[in-house]
């Protein structure tokens, strides 16, 4: 039985988590204070995701990058993917506030969207 250490991000508290596993299973989790604490650990454990900021170039805009984000979160293993191919792309402005940018990320399922207003010239 392997124990393991992790802070709760699932709400402001923050708590300290204690997780029993046997090989790639969950146990127990102890520690937490409200419900969340249970399934953010078993989540980052077995399954850890995560959502990606960054930006992207813009062309023919009154600033050269947009910021923008998954609309959801994305397995972690794919974050590389993503940031990959968002460098591979330049979008023309205007881009507004919520704009998809791509549809389905690295394959995800996940739409990016951006996150910055950018008027053309």
């Amino acid at each position: 039985m392997k124990k393991v250490n992790l802070i709760c991000i699932g709400c402001p508290l923050g708590c300290p988590l204690e997780v029993e596993m046997e090989g790639n299973e969950v146990l127990t989790v102890t520690g937490q204070t409200c419900k969340n604490g249970e399934k953010y650990a078993r989540k980052e454990l077995t399954n850890p995701t995560r959502i990606v900021t960054s930006t992207v170039r813009v062309t023919g805009g009154t600033l050269p990058m947009a910021s923008v984000k998954t609309a959801s979160d994305i397995p972690k293993d794919r974050i590389f993917d993503c940031v990959r191919e968002l460098q591979a792309i330049d979008i023309p402005a205007p881009v507004a506030i919520g704009d998809v940018i791509i549809e389905d990320v690295c394959g995800t399922g996940v739409a990016v969207v951006a996150t910055k207003n950018v008027p053309a010239r």
